[in-house]
């Protein structure tokens, strides 16, 4: 029980840092009118967002930190899934920056964050070799059976890291959305890590308790958002932790939420090209097609919510061989 203690510590640490952290963030970014710019061609009911500080994502990273800063002794797979989520954060730092301070409505440019993030992943699979995690995956709901990827798995754990991380940011549009998705996501990867006593328990706990906190001021109605720092962040927290403890293939099942909310968007590109200028969607990501559907944005966060928890229960059944 002494990693879920410890877990459950770095819960409430990070809780008790992000509740400090957060509105002592929100005034500082009013003053520097680093405030968000909804989209003309979005739902109108977004207008009224325009304004509202983003960036909070530091809040995040700050209580993550300062948590983890507990529990990094001789947790060499808690520090490298932590490296990764700040170097991912520092991506999104300087993209929301650009964005926001710089007036570019793209922030960086398509080939830096990838170059940016492409270095990323360079140095955690570095880690990953020398550390000799190894090559093989878990197959879901298949008592433990593992596939050794052999040559491919670096490939395969690029399109993983960056696919994850792109999903997240996509999903990163409704008041709560991302964060408390992530929050549930993260609670799963609590629980497999505990399971085999990893340290990753005790960095999840910190992504735990840091969301807690940020939810309290990002709930509807937000008073502040996470901007790509958040959720660039949070993407490479999921993405490396399902790749140090062997299970990518189940961000497909915990993170479906985050895989609709990009194959929404593919989908609503090549339709768009393929039909002359038809949209297959109201609006994609599809959160927003379910708002133009006339969902409200509460409703569409809670069902989002209760999917994510499902697929989680789902997946505990898909890795029961782990708790046996």
């Amino acid at each position: 029980m002494e990693f879920m203690r410890y877990s459950i510590y770095a819960i409430i640490i990070a809780f008790i840092a992000g509740v400090i952290i957060c509105p002592a963030l929100i005034p500082v970014l009013h003053k520097l009118k680093y405030g968000q710019t909804e989209r003309d061609d979005g739902p109108k009911s977004h207008l009224k967002k325009s304004g509202t500080p983003t960036m909070g994502g530091i809040s995040i990273l700050g209580a993550l930190l300062v948590s983890s800063l507990f529990f990094t002794h001789q947790n060499n797979d808690g520090i490298a899934v932590l490296v990764v989520t700040m170097a991912f954060g520092v991506i999104g730092f300087i993209d929301d920056y650009i964005k926001v301070v710089k007036k570019r409505s793209l922030g960086l440019r398509a080939y830096q964050k990838m170059v940016l993030q492409f270095i990323v992943f360079v140095l955690f699979a570095v880690y990953v070799y020398k550390s000799k995690i190894g090559t093989k995956i878990y197959i879901p709901f298949t008592d433990g059976f593992m596939v050794d990827l052999g040559i491919l798995y670096f490939p395969f754990m690029f399109f993983v890291l960056v696919g994850t991380v792109n999903g997240v940011n996509l999903t990163d549009g409704l008041d709560g959305l991302a964060g408390g998705v992530t929050m549930i996501v993260a609670a799963f990867f609590l629980i497999e890590a505990w399971a085999i006593r990893s340290g990753i328990s005790m960095l999840s706990g910190a992504v735990i308790g840091g969301l807690f906190a940020f939810l309290i001021f990002n709930a509807y109605p937000a008073k502040v958002f996470m901007g790509d720092t958040g959720s660039l962040a949070l993407g490479g927290y999921v993405a490396a932790s399902a790749i140090i403890l062997k299970m990518p293939l189940f961000i497909v099942i915990v993170g479906l939420v985050y895989l609709c909310e990009s194959l929404s968007v593919i989908i609503q590109v090549l339709y768009f090209k393929s039909t002359g200028g038809k949209r297959f969607f109201k609006m994609a990501p599809i959160h927003h097609h379910f708002e133009l559907c006339g969902w409200s944005e509460t409703k569409i966060v809670f069902v989002f919510y209760i999917l994510t928890a499902l697929m989680c229960l789902i997946a505990f059944l898909g890795s029961s061989f782990i708790f046996a």
